[in-house]
């Protein structure tokens, strides 16, 4: 059956099932199920109309790496969710219950409460000071929020994230949080094309996840290894990963029309 819609739309799903089917088969080549992995959708080179596209595919998780974006995005696809949900069952059955957003970049302390409300998991916590803070404003509206601990298992001073030898013990700290939910690790791997530099920072990462996880920190919900991008997400699952964030891959390289934010 033909593609409808126009060329960019046609492109977005293309890229979309294409992203699937790497991810998939990276994951029967570690020995898993495709149903294992989770992606993210990161949103930041993607227009509204793209992230309605893959809502209508079905999609659920999105990422948003800057904060002053993220209360836009939220409000126009819960609108859209909302009026295609009175629509005829055929236009429907595919539209996700809720799309569930994920705060993938660097947060500063003074965006917390702007994004708790928004988001389902905070995947860049990186200092105690951060985990208070969201413990803090998770307290006041007596809930917990879902978050993982960012580590810098590349070892680049430029990159955000704790520092190997002390994810153990911040991952500690964070459990006994009432108010945060710690439920596994995140990290980047370098920006470059060696496979094997690559490799060896996504499993560096694997081993501080499966330790801590055996560990008890966390208990049962400790269970997700948050690695890969556009350019390295089947490497990651190969390693491990069982959620990537794929953005580029899926939307390509056009840039979003809103302003940036000083503070980001």
């Amino acid at each position: 059956m033909a593609e409808s819609g126009t060329p960019a739309v046609v492109e977005v799903k293309q890229r979309y099932r294409e992203v699937r089917q790497r991810a998939a088969d990276a994951a029967v080549r570690s020995g898993r199920s495709p149903d294992d992995v989770a992606i993210v959708a990161v949103t930041k080179s993607a227009t509204i109309d793209q992230i309605r596209e893959l809502v209508e595919l079905g999609h659920a998780d999105f990422g948003e790496s800057r904060a002053q974006h993220l209360a836009k995005r939220v409000a126009v696809i819960d609108e859209f969710l909302e009026r295609h949900r009175t629509l005829p069952e055929t236009r429907r059955n595919a539209l996700p219950e809720r799309v569930r957003w994920h705060m993938i970049g660097h947060l500063q302390r003074n965006k917390v409460r702007k994004v708790i409300d928004l988001v389902s998991m905070i995947h860049s916590v990186d200092t105690l000071r951060l985990a208070e803070e969201i413990q803090e404003a998770a307290m006041k509206r007596d809930e917990a929020v879902d978050v993982l601990l960012q580590v810098n298992a590349s070892r680049e001073e430029s990159k955000f994230g704790c520092a190997m030898p002390a994810a153990r013990h911040l991952a500690e700290q964070i459990d006994t949080m009432v108010h945060l939910r710690l439920r596994g690790l995140m990290t980047m791997a370098p920006l470059t094309d060696d496979v094997e530099v690559i490799r060896a920072t996504f499993e560096r990462c694997r081993d501080a996840f499966v330790e801590i996880r055996e560990s008890g920190v966390g208990g049962r919900d400790f269970n997700i290894l948050s690695m890969g991008m556009s350019n390295d997400f089947e490497i990651a699952i190969e390693c491990g990963a069982n959620l990537v964030r794929v953005g580029t891959a899926i939307f390509g390289e056009r840039a979003i029309d809103e302003e940036s934010d000083p503070d980001e």
